[in-house]
């Protein structure tokens, strides 16, 4: 950049939405907040950048919903779970029969899923606007409210009136413009790298199968990435194949290899991933049809049309998150979802480490309203990984289970004010995860007898 400026004109721009709840952006936190929002009563808009939604299982066809367990029963429920349970039905017999019981680490057939969101939020009277991004926001004198956002699409700009908003962007965009604090990755500034995930076709299950066995330990894939790195096939860096997610036998979602120094807030950064993404993917094919028996044939059919984001901003809320409240599964008097995913920090560089940090079967943690709500800003809420934790908190966090069920939660919450015409504190917070338990979510054992 140049460092260069000029002034744009001052422009009338007309008001071509006036709603009470606008939801920005179509990722699991969003469509699950603008679905609540209107089953509760909110006329509500949902906004998104792209043609479709379904965020980074679409976007950037990460392979598999993480899982919506404790390893014992469902904790993620509700909206969430009948999204996935949707999905499943929607697709062709085989993966009905493969995946009828499974509720972890079910595949995404993101084409089907896309349809799915549309047809979820159509029905519950959700008005969608694709194609376009939030320019400004407008706030009240004080500063403390949101009183509409300013829009850009290929109508031109215009203004979105709403008496409450939701920022469901995964990185903390509407909250940042209006003023809200933040943090950023680590204490240098790192931030966990970007993936670009890819569906490979013409591949051979059965095959691919017979091959895991030879080992008997599920280790055969690790050792032969490891000799494709020491033969110069595959670059230094990651050493495990996360994700294969076999949508049928010929069809599988891979996510695998990661793309450094990536800041998901800055358009350049986006740039550079999608163009080093799409350079490891093909590099990635070679190795699969090279070394893994079934892959001999396989074929890149799509990329991600963005590289998969795990990190950027954290929002400052009126309660942080933290690695302590997960290791000692805390529980909150305003709980309004349960976690339990492990916590997942993706290394920094090629030479860096993962680090896993797990809870024991059976054990969740609660997740309270107040990391929904920014600093200074009274009609605003942020669920999804861009809600208010700590870095180590938000590795567990991101997953799109937790983010289903935060924006049903901030949906609902946005309903409810505008009942009484408060803010988002004001709201009776007991009324809340009735409503929430009532429509299907599970805020544990002991809500769940009341």
């Amino acid at each position: 950049m140049s460092g260069e400026v000029v002034n744009i004109p001052a422009e009338t721009v007309p008001v071509s939405h006036d709603v009470d709840v606008v939801v920005i952006g179509g990722g699991p936190a969003g469509v699950a907040s603008a679905i609540s929002a209107a089953s509760n009563g909110a006329r509500t808009l949902l906004i998104e950048q792209r043609g479709f939604l379904g965020g980074m299982g679409t976007v950037s066809l990460v392979p598999a919903f993480c899982p919506f367990t404790d390893k014992v029963k469902l904790i993620t429920r509700g909206i969430g779970l009948e999204l996935m349970e949707r999905m499943k039905q929607a697709c062709n017999p085989a993966y009905r029969q493969a995946h009828a019981d499974a509720v972890d680490w079910v595949p995404i057939d993101p084409e089907t899923l896309k349809r799915v969101c549309d047809e979820a939020v159509l029905e519950q009277g959700v008005e969608l606007l694709y194609h376009t991004f939030v320019y400004d926001v407008l706030l009240s004198d004080d500063r403390r409210r949101i009183e509409g956002i300013v829009v850009v699409n290929k109508s031109g700009r215009s203004v979105v009136r709403c008496r409450y908003a939701i920022d469901a962007t995964g990185d903390a965009d509407i909250a940042a413009k209006a003023g809200a604090p933040f943090q950023k990755g680590g204490e240098q500034g790192e931030l966990q790298p970007g993936s670009m995930c890819y569906l490979l076709a013409n591949v051979d299950r059965s095959r691919f199968n017979r091959y895991l066995a030879e080992s008997g330990d599920n280790s055969q894939l690790a050792q032969t990435v490891e000799r494709a790195i020491a033969d110069g096939a595959l670059p230094e860096g990651r050493k495990l194949v996360s994700g294969l997610a076999w949508v049928n036998d010929y069809l599988v979602g891979v996510n695998f290899g990661h793309v450094f120094g990536i800041d998901g807030t800055r358009a350049e950064d986006l740039t550079r991933g999608a163009i080093e993404g799409r350079r490891l993917v093909e590099r990635q094919a070679q190795f699969f049809r090279a070394y893994v028996p079934g892959f001999e044939q396989a074929h890149v059919v799509a990329t991600g049309e963005q590289v998969g984001i795990r990190e950027t901003r954290r929002i400052q809320g009126d309660y942080v998150l933290t690695a302590e409240d997960f290791m000692q599964a805390r529980s909150f008097a305003d709980d309004i979802a349960r976690n339990s995913y492990y916590i997942d920090i993706h290394l920094a560089n090629s030479k860096g480490k993962m680090t896993f940090t797990h809870l024991k079967p059976g054990e969740s943690h609660g997740v309270p309203y107040r990391i929904l709500l920014p600093a200074g800003i009274d009609n605003l809420w942020v669920p999804g990984r861009a809600a208010s934790s700590d870095r180590a908190a938000q590795g567990s966090l991101r997953v799109m289970p937790n983010c289903l069920a935060m924006g049903q939660a901030a949906g609902t919450a946005a309903a409810l004010a505008l009942q009484d015409g408060g803010g988002s504190r004001g709201i009776a917070v007991d009324a809340l995860q009735r409503t929430l338990v009532q429509q299907g979510a599970w805020l544990g054992e002991a809500e769940a007898l009341q």
